[in-house]
């Protein structure tokens, strides 16, 4: 079985303290709506686990049923950091889940089509991460505004979901991970040893934090 987690209980500080990004108006759906119906449409997922912060699992239920989301398993509560959402999600996995993949909420232009390419390429390599080649060059800051070096952008790549692992591998890394914090669960895999491979995405992909990426998702979500 492949289980899709879809992460969706962030605070959203970047858009307002208030706001909780997932459930804004995006087109004629809510933000994390045009996710679910993503891995819903997608032939290589079984189930999906929705996690949400716990005042808005009532309504995440409601968009559920609005938008007939079959393949729903499980809506969790999240915690207060993002790995700990995606433990809460992997625990409501069931037992017999080969395949997991974690995706953000936030990120509503994701295709069916792009789905399957992740799982397809997990069920041959430990670890997934989707992601895009950078094309700005890139400074450091240490401090303030003062530049104190430029990196090698030929090295470096921007990371997006979803993260597909085989569901041994994310369990194994979570556990070895300790009181540790990560950016994301590929870096889990990674500081326990393990291989994550990219496949490469494209700029429309995008996570919103800000009132202007919603903005932008409106356009290309018409």
């Amino acid at each position: 079985m492949t289980t899709a987690i879809i992460v969706a209980a962030g605070k959203s500080t970047r858009m307002g303290s208030a706001t909780d990004k997932a459930f804004l108006s995006l087109g004629s759906k809510p933000v994390v709506a045009w996710s679910l119906l993503a891995f819903e449409r997608c032939r290589d997922i079984d189930r999906i686990v929705l996690v949400v912060r716990k005042d808005q699992q009532v309504a995440a239920k409601a968009v559920v049923k609005m938008f007939g989301i079959s393949k729903l398993q499980a809506i969790v509560a999240g915690g207060n950091r993002r790995q700990d959402s995606v433990q809460a999600g992997l625990d409501a996995c069931d037992l017999d889940t080969r395949y997991v993949l974690v995706h953000d909420g936030a990120r509503p232009c994701v295709t069916s089509d792009l789905i399957s390419e992740v799982v397809k390429l997990v069920k041959r390599v430990p670890a997934v991460a989707v992601g895009r080649r950078l094309t700005d060059t890139v400074k450091r800051i240490d401090k303030g505004i003062t530049v104190t070096g430029t990196e090698d952008r030929d090295k470096l790549w921007a990371v997006q979901t979803p993260q597909a692992f085989q569901a041994r591998v994310l369990r194994d890394a979570y556990k070895a991970l300790g009181k540790r914090e990560v950016y994301d669960d590929c870096q889990a895999v990674e500081l326990s040893g393990g291989t994550v491979k990219i496949l490469e995405s494209n700029a429309l992909n995008f996570k919103i934090t800000t009132v202007e990426d919603l903005q932008l998702a409106s356009l290309l979500l018409k």
